[in-house]
């Protein structure tokens, strides 16, 4: 048994995290109208503390939510604005030759990346080379320069906006920078009530005041009770079935897929899954909360061959027929617990 199992949130605790986190998400909605099943997964994502991809045209206020959540949580926060001629260690930091008492010696300068929150704004206009200078900071909360190791702050999230790729001036990322996103969000336009509600509550070019409401301390704690909600060894499987009936051959569902979900791909079903439960205020996680982070978890990891891409196919719709397909429990159950619909 882990140690999570061994102690899952009580009551009290499970009171205190949904009351912190409704103020959060609640502050994230005077930010941001009209996207409340969006805000929930970016609550989710960090929650989990994953990084976040977030995808939609020009306008549409995803630069406006990563800031507020940064001030909403009191983090510090670094925006860097990619484009083309953008550098690795425009990010990561350089060392610079410096005069000190020992003689001259290259210091590492500290880059933007070295914060709590890195706003990675229109990530995919920088070159790939660029884009991939993350990838170590993603994994590993560390950046290498010269041979030395320099650790980042903690918590550490890259919070990366991009433009759909048809569009001038984008580049794909890289799979490998891909993978290390625990969720990929698509933003889509406002329908004509909420564009009401940003005309007469916002001005061009004023930004939303927000003050923080959860502070730096009671955030540590909620991701550290994150990490001791119960995964039930029944939803585990289930889990490890979904990834692995993605690959190319494993299931009807997956056909058409060229590379299937990697195993970061189930631990991020897992953190996500135990993420929503204290949000809903659970102290153990459900089939339905790994189905509800299934879509942004598993949809950018699934890549589709050429074939299947021409016929119209997509890696949604992959992950909707996985959902469909793979069963909860891998076998029927018993009469008594069927009927009850224990999940």
């Amino acid at each position: 048994m882990t140690a999570a199992a061994a102690n899952p949130p009580t009551d009290a605790e499970l009171a205190s995290a949904g009351a912190s986190l409704n103020r959060l998400v609640a502050t994230l909605q005077t930010v941001l109208f009209g996207q409340e099943p969006l805000i929930e997964l970016v609550v989710a994502g960090v929650l989990a503390r994953g990084h976040l991809l977030l995808e939609g045209l020009p306008g549409l206020g995803k630069t406006e939510l990563v800031k507020g959540l940064a001030h909403a949580l009191g983090l510090n926060a670094r925006r860097v604005q990619f484009t083309p001629d953008l550098l690795p260690g425009d990010i990561t930091g350089n060392p610079v030759l410096e005069e000190t008492a020992a003689g001259r010696r290259f210091v590492f300068q500290r880059g933007p990346v070295f914060t709590n929150i890195l706003l990675a704004d229109e990530i995919n206009r920088a070159s790939p080379k660029t884009q991939s200078a993350l990838l170590e900071a993603m994994q590993e909360r560390r950046v290498t320069a010269s041979g030395e190791t320099h650790v980042l702050p903690d918590p550490f999230f890259v919070l990366a906006t991009q433009n759909p790729i048809d569009l001038e001036g984008t580049y794909p990322l890289p799979e490998a920078q891909l993978d290390r996103f625990l969720f990929k969000i698509n933003i889509h336009a406002n329908p004509p009530d909420v564009l009401k509600r940003i005309v007469l509550n916002r001005e061009l070019g004023a930004e939303p005041v927000v003050a923080p409401v959860v502070g730096r301390d009671e955030f540590a704690g909620l991701l550290a009770l994150v990490r001791r909600v119960h995964l039930p060894e029944v939803v585990a499987d289930y889990i490890a079935r979904l990834v692995h009936a993605s690959q190319p051959g494993a299931s009807t569902a997956s056909a058409g897929v060229r590379f299937g979900a990697s195993p970061r791909a189930a631990l991020g079903l897992a953190a996500g899954a135990r993420a929503r439960a204290l949000r809903h205020g659970r102290p153990h996680c459900s089939f339905e909360d790994v189905q509800s982070v299934a879509p942004p978890i598993l949809g950018h990891r699934i890549i589709l061959d050429h074939a299947a891409r021409l016929d119209g196919g997509t890696p949604a719709a992959v992950v909707a027929k996985l959902l469909a397909e793979i069963p909860a429990q891998p076998k029927p159950l018993p009469g008594t617990l069927a009927a009850a619909k224990i999940a």
